[in-house]
């Protein structure tokens, strides 16, 4: 398995903090639209727990201690923009590690620059974002910084949704994912709080198995 959730315990709290937070919203009945076009039961915006610095506290030690386990020759964080530039930098702060951000495409005006801050060939750096859906955006930067010469030694996430397509597509890159929590676990939290009703379980798994063609 390329992309790992390896902390039980703190993949429950930390669902537990996306949904009091209401970062991570579930409606079966009325289905959120994706900007694929796909239905989904579950709408994630990780950005709204910087807003809690309880939450946000909780998730900063989460990666840091991470980066920490699985990358101790780290050598500095790069951000996803753009939701993974704020949690790169608390990161970044907690570790005393030099931290860039990469672009989708480069500025259209001044340098033009694709990576923004100080790097250099050959640094080894951890890649941090948000959130993990199909992998698409999150490898793009990864391959980005492989283009200017950097060693990524993997990536940090605060939730996946966990499709086979992101795993598929870890895999192809050759690059390790460890995420603080996944969905899961986040069902599982769910359902704990009363979010959902047991029956309703089975609906809400069925989704992440082919979320393109799911309905309510």
């Amino acid at each position: 398995m390329f992309i790992n959730t390896p902390d039980q315990q703190r993949a429950l709290s930390i669902a537990q903090s996306l949904l009091v937070s209401e970062a991570v919203r579930l409606s079966i009945d009325q289905p959120f639209r994706w900007a694929s076009g796909w239905n989904s039961p579950i709408y994630c915006d990780n950005r709204v727990t910087l807003s809690y610095p309880s939450h946000r506290q909780k998730i900063k030690e989460g990666l840091a201690s991470f980066c920490q386990v699985y990358f101790p020759e780290a050598e500095g964080l790069a951000g996803v923009a753009t939701a993974g530039i704020p949690q790169a930098a608390l990161v970044s702060d907690a570790l005393q590690l030099p931290m860039c951000y990469v672009r989708p495409k480069p500025k259209d005006h001044g340098m033009q620059n694709l990576i923004e801050g100080r790097i250099h060939p050959g640094q080894k750096v951890v890649v941090i974002e948000d959130l993990v859906s199909t992998g698409g955006s999150s490898l793009k930067a990864v391959e980005s910084l492989r283009d200017a010469g950097v060693q990524v030694l993997g990536m940090l996430a605060v939730f996946t949704y966990g499709f086979q397509q992101a795993e598929d597509a870890f895999a192809k890159a050759e690059l390790p994912l460890y995420c603080l929590s996944d969905y899961t676990h986040l069902l599982q939290t769910a359902l704990s709080m009363g979010i959902f009703k047991q029956e309703q379980l089975t609906v809400l798994e069925s989704w992440r198995k082919d979320p393109a063609h799911w309905k309510a």
